[in-house]
């Protein structure tokens, strides 16, 4: 049997103490933050990170650089046969496009998985890859299941505040200041690769019950072969608020019992653009 090597990027979630645990490898994400060079779980915390994004710290996201993600390649197949490499959606950062046009100079020892997922689904990828590398599969047949399922997952996002949309440009400032008169809290989607509006709420109870909502009819619908808790993972996620999170989650379980709720913060790449405050409900149907 093939030894596999797991990577990962920090925009999963999984810290660096958790990876060691896990036996997987995660990369540090960069941020440009007031000029100087960041990177999370390395020299940025998730407390020194929202501290800065408060106080209005000009913030921007990077990918790894080349040196970092060849350098760690090199290292894995002194000791590993292959590499299944999972970096944050293709659609949100071009970390997966760079790792493929890299992986090119590899001979196939390098597989890299571009299944559209970020934050707590790309956590489960990291775990189902580690599930099946045990299991007997080769990198090449994990990259293939693991795309094969990228539809297959789905995540819901409340924010608190349109401060960091507009900050980003991504709503208008007009938009913005309607919105906290009028406390509109709107709710977004990923499906697939892009990072979409879906709802907009007044108030946060009506948008978290929008957010279950939402899942329970994706559950009835696209889900609705394998929307039990034996075949499908369902998680929250969430920015810097985590006794609002907590309380969230304990709506989830009640709107879905049964099912082993997984919470995290959510990535930094992600909280830098929509700030504080926000939750997120999300799935992804199991590999095994």
């Amino acid at each position: 049997m093939k030894k596999i090597a797991i990577i990962t990027d920090s925009n999963s979630g999984i810290t660096r103490a958790e990876a060691a645990r896990l036996g997987v490898h995660v990369l540090p994400m960069p941020f440009l933050m007031d000029g100087g060079m960041y990177f999370e779980d390395v020299n940025l915390t998730q407390e020194d990170f929202y501290k800065k994004l408060i106080e209005g710290a000009d913030i921007s996201t990077s990918q790894p650089s080349v040196e970092s993600v060849t350098g760690l390649w090199n290292d894995l197949l002194k000791q590993h046969d292959e590499i299944v490499h999972i970096p944050m959606s293709g659609g949100l950062s071009a970390s997966c496009e760079t790792a493929e046009m890299l992986a090119q100079d590899y001979g196939g020892k390098v597989q890299v998985v571009n299944n559209q997922r970020i934050s707590v689904t790309q956590r489960q990828s990291a775990l189902d890859a580690l599930a099946l590398a045990d299991a007997g599969w080769d990198a090449a047949r994990i990259k293939a299941k693991l795309e094969d399922e990228k539809f297959n997952s789905s995540i819901y996002i409340m924010l608190d505040t349109l401060k960091y949309l507009k900050k980003g440009g991504r709503v208008t400032p007009a938009a913005a200041m309607v919105g906290a008169v009028l406390n509109i809290k709107p709710v977004l989607q990923i499906q697939g690769d892009k990072l979409d509006a879906f709802a907009k709420a007044r108030g946060a109870k009506q948008a978290l019950s929008i957010l279950i909502d939402a899942m329970r009819h994706d559950f009835q619908t696209r889900f609705a072969a394998f929307s039990d808790p034996q075949h499908m993972w369902l998680q929250i996620a969430y920015t810097y608020d985590h006794d609002a999170a907590r309380e969230f989650k304990a709506q989830a379980e009640a709107a879905f019992p049964g099912f082993d709720i997984h919470m995290d913060p959510l990535s930094l790449s992600v909280s830098c653009h929509i700030g504080p405050g926000a939750i997120a409900i999300a799935c992804s149907k199991k590999v095994l």
